[in-house]
């Protein structure tokens, strides 16, 4: 790791503890990390616009927000006042999130391809908001990311697989590809710990929600892994949650898609993803011993 850049990392502001998330921005600024990347819950703007506040360094941004949950002039005035804020720090991470989340929320969605363009194009045309922080587009498959290379600053994947990441970044124009300040981030699941059946477990268990997600498993289908998704949809059907689902998910799957087990181990799948082409990788810290502050400590010791 001597010439290996340190990862980004993802935060999220759980109750009870976002004072100390705080503390924990500022420790990462202080390590060198390459960035903070803040999920949607418990508000990823509001932590932003905090972290903005609180570090002077790092870069930062949210991995994502539901592009349908707030209208697009106030998400660019609250976009272009963090980016100022920071200095210019700020990647505003959108996306058009999924269907059966969407309609537990009562929002209303169209066609995700045209819904994301006309996102892009009104915020960057956003009247009296300032300048606007880069536009980063969640993706899934080649027409986002496709579209994403078109209109927007960069790409944030979340859960996407290393093997295929390679021909995925050939969906992007030749420039971007070739453009380092074209943004291309996936978040990663990631479980440090000796005992490697223990870590592989909380990593599984951290994909079942994502298992009952049609967008997901179309991806992961297009990604090898048919067979596999067959017996999830067959499991689904039956009724199966949690643990038994979890456990669908192979060695191979789950090695293609998180990172778990030794330091060691953890350090080279980290290096493995830099070499498939991945600017910002974003490990998203679990524990087997505990919750996310124990995860952050067993990372610090990991990529010491």
């Amino acid at each position: 790791m001597t010439n290996t850049p340190l990862p980004a990392v993802a935060l999220a502001a759980v109750p009870g503890r976002r004072k100390r998330t705080l503390e924990l921005a500022q420790e990462l600024e202080r390590r060198s990390y390459a960035g903070i990347y803040c999920a949607s819950f418990g508000d990823a703007l509001g932590l932003c616009e905090a972290i903005a506040l609180s570090t002077t360094r790092i870069p930062f941004g949210t991995a994502i927000v539901n592009m349908y949950t707030r209208h697009v002039i106030d998400y660019a005035q609250t976009a272009s006042l963090i980016h100022e804020l920071s200095g210019g720090r700020f990647y505003f991470g959108v996306g058009v999130s999924h269907g059966p989340m969407n309609d537990r929320l009562g929002v209303k969605t169209g066609k995700p391809l045209a819904d994301a363009r006309r996102f892009a194009e009104q915020y960057k045309a956003a009247p009296r908001v300032g300048d606007l922080a880069p536009l980063v587009l969640a993706t899934l498959r080649k027409k986002m990311i496709a579209l994403a290379g078109e209109v927007a600053e960069g790409i944030v994947f979340a859960n996407t697989t290393r093997s295929t990441l390679p021909d995925a970044l050939g969906a992007l124009p030749a420039a971007k590809r070739a453009d380092p300040r074209f943004y291309v981030g996936n978040m990663i699941p990631t479980c440090i710990s000796d005992d490697r059946a223990a870590a592989a477990s909380i990593n599984r268990k951290t994909f079942v929600m994502y298992l009952t997600l049609p967008n997901y498993r179309n991806a992961w289908r297009d990604a090898g892994y048919a067979s596999e998704i067959a017996e999830v949809e067959k499991a689904l059907a039956a009724g199966e949650r949690g643990e038994k689902l979890s456990e669908l998910m192979g060695e191979r799957w789950l090695k293609d898609v998180s990172l778990y087990g030794s330091a060691k181990e953890v350090r080279e799948g980290y290096e493995a993803w830099l070499d498939a082409g991945l600017r910002t990788p974003i490990l998203v810290p679990s524990s087997a011993k505990g919750n996310q502050l124990v995860a952050f400590e067993e990372l610090f010791a990991a990529f010491a």
